[in-house]
Formats: C-alpha cells, structure tokens, sequence
C-alpha cells in the first residue's frame, strides 16, 4: 500500500459501500469522482443511511450519472426541503476521466459500479467508482473457493506457529 493509499484510508469515512460489487464484477480501474448533492441529501449521508447496492453509473447528455443510488430523507428538514431519494445525481469528473471512462463503457462492454460513498478530509462527499467486466458463476466460485482457502492456510499457519 502506497503512501497515498495509507493516507486516503485514514481520511475516508465510508457512508455506503458496495461489498457485492467486488463479488459480482472484475474491477479493472478506480476512480474518484465528486457528487452533485442538495443540503438535504448531505446531511441524511451524514447519518449512514445511504446504499448503493443497486446502483450504476452511466453517461447522460454528455456528463455521468449515479443512478439509482438511495439516500434516504433527511427527516429533522421539513415536508418542503426534501429531495427525491433514487434521483439521478451527476457525477464531477476531469474531461479526459470522463472521457475515458465513457469510451471504456461504450467499446468494451465494461460497467460503471459505485464501490463506496465517504467524506474526504475536508469533509466533502466523493464517490468511487469502478470501471467493471462482469464475472461468470464460475469466476464467482473460484474467488469462493480461493478466499476459503487463504483463509484455512492463515488458520493452520497459526496453529502451528
């Protein structure tokens, strides 16, 4: 792990994380992006609530979009200020990022899968995304039976040491 890597994991507070994402999906790239949020969307993050089981991201007039992702409302904020809890929510990428990551998905069949919603040090909600190629059933029980194994080899390592 990297200096960088160290740093950002001590930074990170994860509000939503996506554990079935690295189940279902070979993720190839990630990618930080920033997040187009209301007040009312913010605060109920702030809380835990949120999830991005469901979710994708995917190009729309030119810019990404999470899609589908749930926060849910904010309830201390009156009937009035709520927003839409599975609205589309634009993402904030560099141009060539973007880029990038809509070629990607447009050649070579890949997806785009939230991994987790945090708040940086600063205290500003960013989302990881991961540029994906689905995984077959098979891939899915070798990763089973692969994990199963590193994990009896740690226990008889440490039985005998």
């Amino acid at each position: 792990m990297t200096d960088k890597a160290k740093e950002r994991a001590l930074a990170q507070r994860y509000v939503a994380m996506n554990r079935k994402a690295r189940h279902d999906y070979f993720i190839t790239d990630t990618v930080e992006a920033g997040i187009v949020l209301v007040g009312t969307e913010v605060k109920s993050l702030r809380t835990g609530q949120a999830s991005i089981q469901e979710s994708f991201a995917g190009p729309k007039d030119g810019t990404l979009f999470l899609i589908n992702a749930y926060i849910p409302e904010y309830k201390q904020a009156g009937t009035h200020l709520q927003h839409e809890t599975r609205r589309p929510r634009a993402l904030l990428l560099h141009k060539r990022e973007r880029d990038k990551l809509m070629g990607a998905v447009k050649r070579e069949g890949m997806t785009l899968v939230p991994l987790g919603i945090y708040f940086n040090k600063r205290g500003i909600a960013k989302v990881e995304i991961g540029l994906a190629k689905g995984k077959h059933k098979a891939d899915k029980r070798e990763a089973i039976k692969e994990r199963d194994w590193k994990r009896d080899k740690a226990r008889l390592m440490r039985d005998k040491g």
